[in-house]
């Protein structure tokens, strides 16, 4: 005989449900609320995070799912999904309120690594996330360019004596882009670095986010190390292109990420062949596949590759990379990335859930 629905039983399976920010249950995280049981019936509120955007739809079905098949008793669900607010907690040297700091960076340039951070930003906030970008790229910014900000001006300093990123479209974005004149060259050496890295994470109204992308510059320089002082990076993202040259590059800028303890999100193949538009055949004009095969060798996730594709390289003239989500020869790419690297995220949470970030003590 079915055993009839009771709240020690719902509870006992939502105790089995792992929430994907945080790699603990939804029950202990107080994600289910109104809970209403009328013999086979269920009804309640279940909450996933803005962290968890991407991967909403994806985790609601599971949810569902997992209740049809853990409660023998249950012949109706109706279940509300809701957000579920978890504010960031202060984290790092500054004390900044992110909950995911991601590096991406490349072992050389001309790889595209600035598009592909401009679209992992852009695409987590089109899901729904709270996205900062930090352009650490002091030597050749190409933030301001990509998201059509090159007249931004200096960013204002507000009443505490911080300054405000400039918004784009709600993204708070920082770069040396918009404190130098557009064409004039940077030639610091690394204490300079250090300062001005260091002035965009202690001195800058980030607000409360889930996301902050910092756009690293290529090869292998220091500004990894710094960062890896002051601020806890989730991790980094390497993007190479698929031809060996780049590939040797890409497997030397992983090692200077492991070497400073910063663990390796994924890979991600750009310029990844060609699909003509006109007769949709394929031309693998940079090679295919190269990324991909290195970080299987280098037990490294692959996030995806991206084609070469005209509207990119027109979006990212034109200021408008956010377009980019839209377009069909590049939108299912993009999006594909972001929805795999917050994927895996939420699976190595599950498998070792961090620790509780503890407030900074001034």
């Amino acid at each position: 005989m079915t055993q009839p629905l009771s709240l020690e039983s719902v509870h006992d399976v939502l105790a089995r449900f792992i929430d994907p920010e945080t790699g603990r249950d939804v029950l202990t995280m107080e994600q289910v609320h109104n809970i209403k049981i009328d013999e086979g019936s269920l009804t309640c509120d279940f909450g996933l995070t803005t962290h968890s955007a991407p991967i909403w739809h994806r985790k609601q079905t599971e949810f569902e799912q997992h209740l049809r098949d853990n409660l023998p008793g249950l012949t109706e669900l109706s279940v509300n999904h809701v957000i579920h607010q978890r504010p960031a907690s202060p984290v790092g040297e500054f004390g900044l309120t992110v909950k995911s700091v991601i590096a991406v960076g490349s072992g050389k340039g001309g790889v595209g690594k600035s598009t592909i951070a401009a679209s992992l930003a852009l695409g987590l906030k089109a899901a729904g996330s709270k996205v900062g970008i930090m352009d650490a790229d002091v030597y050749g910014p190409s933030i301001p360019q990509l998201l059509g900000l090159n007249d931004a001006g200096n960013p204002t300093v507000n009443e505490n004596k911080k300054i405000v990123p400039v918004d784009a479209g709600g993204i708070p974005v920082l770069s040396m882009g918009f404190m130098i004149p557009e064409g004039e060259a940077v030639i610091w050496r690394g204490p300079m670095l250090h300062g001005a890295i260091t002035q965009f994470l202690r001195d800058a109204a980030w607000g409360d986010l889930d996301y902050l992308i910092i756009d690293m510059p290529p090869g292998t320089g220091d500004i990894a190390l710094t960062l890896s002082q002051v601020i806890p990076l989730t991790g980094a993202i390497v993007v190479c292109t698929p031809q060996r040259v780049a590939l040797l590059d890409a497997i030397k800028s992983i090692a200077m990420f492991r070497k400073v303890n910063i663990p390796v999100l994924g890979m991600v193949e750009n310029m990844s062949g060609f699909i003509c538009p006109d007769s949709g055949k394929r031309y693998d004009i940079f090679g295919r596949g190269g990324a991909k095969t290195s970080a299987a060798e280098l037990n490294v996730p692959f996030l995806g590759d991206v084609p070469i594709t005209p509207s990119i390289r027109e979006h990212g003239d034109a200021g408008t990379t956010n377009q980019n989500l839209e377009d069909p020869g590049s939108s299912s790419y993009l999006q594909s990335i972001v929805e795999t690297l917050v994927a895996n995220m939420a699976g190595s949470a599950e498998q070792d859930p961090p620790q509780p970030q503890l407030p900074v003590l001034g």
